[in-house]
């Protein structure tokens, strides 16, 4: 329970409707796309810098934990307020506060939509390469705060290659200024990129300036169907060789593809038991070119069919509703996120059948294959306890799979309390204890998100 005092101070700080108190307004913000609950003790809406410096300052005088949240899209329970306290929602700092096409850059404040921002740079000839899923509702913020990639990553990278500067409020409730206004610009340390991916642990982000890309002049799309999931990896791997790439590379595995034939029968072939979604810009030269490479690369004995789409929305549309149909028919599905090295993908494929066979685990798997990140999806009934031990002991293994093969347990969710117990699989205790040690640096109060990241 909150002190008295400490909610005598906030009233004084906050005006009423930017403050919540009664438990059933905070349920809202107890839960993310995890589906685990923790409702805060009380919610604040900050609408500048300055009102995130005076509430981290209170915090810290009262020892109170505060929880950082977005839109509470992020699957990995990164902005669950475990711990009760604060939870400070930054989603009415909605404000885009230039957009500077000589500089290719965009300053907003991080309860800006992803799609809000493609929106606003859309005309300019821009756009924000950062697409997840969730582009639709999830904020920059939170984009920042996982690092967010999607399809696209493949060839421009994740939200860390598209930011050039921030502002952020640290655990301590000092204002910090991190990167530069420039694309080239080597003084101090980077913490730009330190503070992206930190999951709200290390500072709060109020401002942050967007690195833009010129919209590419054309668009085409690549569909391949294999008759197995092996044939389908080998030819993602023979497809990365090729130096002019895809600019997205998708992966849809037998389960994936039944999911979307009872939403859209006549969309795939019935015998199709993987595909490759693949897609390639640049001018209408360079789209010929590489998409001949491509398909030719697309070949191998478990080839069915490949073929030049000219409309691929259809298709990017049955993707990105994966997610959600799963969670139709698993609310309780084991959603994670991993990465191997391209060339493993192979064996990555054919290790996670074996644990899935063992261990008797209903999975479905798509994903980002130009990245080597798998979404790995164990289909459990929560009223099963047994299925439910034997999902996470499938689960442990599939993690020391992903460590065996030069591999990294999130790609673009972040750990969150959810790869919490598994992160010393990847980090030594020496990279764990100076980690530890630079979230002290910056929140020595331990208020900020406490208890995510490390076990």
């Amino acid at each position: 329970m909150l002190p008295v005092e400490f909610i005598q101070a906030l009233h004084s700080l906050v005006p009423p409707e930017r403050l919540y108190l009664d438990p059933v307004d905070c349920y809202a913000y107890a839960y993310d796309n995890s589906r685990k609950y923790f409702p805060p003790e009380c919610v604040v809406f900050p609408l500048v810098t300055d009102d995130v410096v005076q509430l981290i300052r209170l915090c810290n005088q009262f020892k109170i934990p505060l929880t950082p949240r977005g839109r509470g899209t992020g699957t990995a329970g990164g902005c669950l307020a475990e711990q009760g306290g604060v939870m400070l929602s930054l989603e009415r700092m909605t404000q885009i506060k230039a957009i500077d096409t000589p500089n290719r850059a965009l300053v907003a404040e991080p309860g800006v939509l992803n799609e809000t921002v493609q929106a606003a740079i859309r005309p300019h000839g821009f756009f924000w390469p950062p697409d997840p899923s969730s582009a639709a509702f999830s904020t920059i913020g939170g984009n920042l705060a996982t690092s967010a990639g999607g399809p696209h990553a493949v060839k421009y990278g994740t939200t860390r290659d598209h930011v050039l500067g921030l502002t952020a409020v640290t655990g301590r409730g000092d204002v910090i200024r991190t990167g530069c206004y420039t694309t080239k610009g080597v003084v101090g340390y980077d913490l730009t990129r330190l503070l992206i991916g930190s999951e709200g642990t290390l500072a709060v982000i109020t401002e942050i300036t967007l690195k833009l890309t010129p919209l590419p002049i054309a668009k085409s799309g690549l569909v391949a169907h294999y008759q197995d999931a092996n044939s389908c990896a080998e030819a993602i791997v023979s497809i990365m060789k090729e130096p002019q790439g895809p600019s997205a590379l998708e992966f849809l595995d037998s389960g994936s593809l039944d999911l979307v034939r009872a939403r859209n029968p006549e969309l795939l072939p019935n015998d199709s038991r993987a595909m490759l979604m693949i897609e390639v810009d640049g001018t209408e030269h360079e789209i010929r070119e590489a998409s001949a490479k491509l398909l030719a690369a697309c070949q191998n004995p478990g080839l069915l069919q490949a073929m030049t789409v000219q409309n691929t929305a259809d298709l990017w549309k049955a993707r990105k509703t994966l997610s959600p149909l799963l969670r139709d028919i698993a609310p309780k599905k084991i959603n994670e996120d991993i990465v191997v090295p391209v060339d493993k993908i192979p064996r990555l494929l054919a290790g996670l059948s074996a644990l899935c066979q063992q261990y008797q685990i209903a999975n479905v798997n798509f994903g980002h294959a130009g990245n080597g990140n798998i979404h790995v999806n164990l289909l459990i009934d929560p009223d099963n306890q047994n299925e439910s031990e034997r999902a996470y002991q499938c689960l442990d293994q599939i993690f020391d799979l992903v460590i065996s093969l030069n591999g990294t347990l999130s790609g673009e969710h972040g750990i969150g309390s959810e790869k919490r117990p598994y992160i010393g699989k990847e980090l030594d205790e020496a990279t764990l204890a100076l980690m530890k040690q630079i979230k002290l640096t910056f929140d020595p109060g331990n208020i900020l998100n406490p208890g995510k990241l490390f076990p």
